[in-house]
């Protein structure tokens, strides 16, 4: 993807990848209601399958998932040679007291969403994300 800016006038394709059904339905829900399409995942190998052969504008990821974990999910996708590896990704969980925001993005996600998602915190940084320069926290280490 290029680093243009994002038009907000149309709307913007995200992955949200977590095992918790209602959790999907809700933030589905949100995010349609401001005219985006969620396309859901409900692990991070069906994530890291759908990134290879479709494109989005932005992934939201749940931390604490069985398997494959959210910090398992964007070390592959960042070591991967895909125009993938690039997206913007969000930290989504519930455990704020594990890391602090700035070691998710030392991770390689590009911001954090504490649970439960207040609607207006998660648009924001969405919209934050997404216009920002496509320069993640790997390729400023790097």
């Amino acid at each position: 993807m290029p680093d243009t800016p994002v038009d907000f006038s149309r709307p913007l394709k995200v992955l949200h990848v977590d095992d918790d059904p209602m959790n999907l339905r809700v933030v589905q829900e949100i995010l349609g209601a401001f005219g985006h399409d969620a396309v859901m995942a409900c692990s991070g190998q069906e994530a890291l399958e759908r990134l290879a052969v479709e494109a989005f504008d932005i992934m939201l990821l749940d931390i604490h998932m069985p398997g494959m974990t959210g910090v398992d999910v964007i070390e592959r996708l960042r070591s991967s040679s895909g125009p993938e590896r690039d997206i913007p990704v969000i930290a989504l969980t519930a455990d704020v007291y594990s890391r602090r925001p700035a070691e998710y993005v030392a991770l390689g996600f590009n911001d954090f969403v504490s649970k439960p998602i207040l609607v207006s915190g998660l648009m924001a940084t969405i919209k934050r994300c997404v216009a920002a320069p496509r320069a993640t926290a790997l390729s400023r280490a790097s």
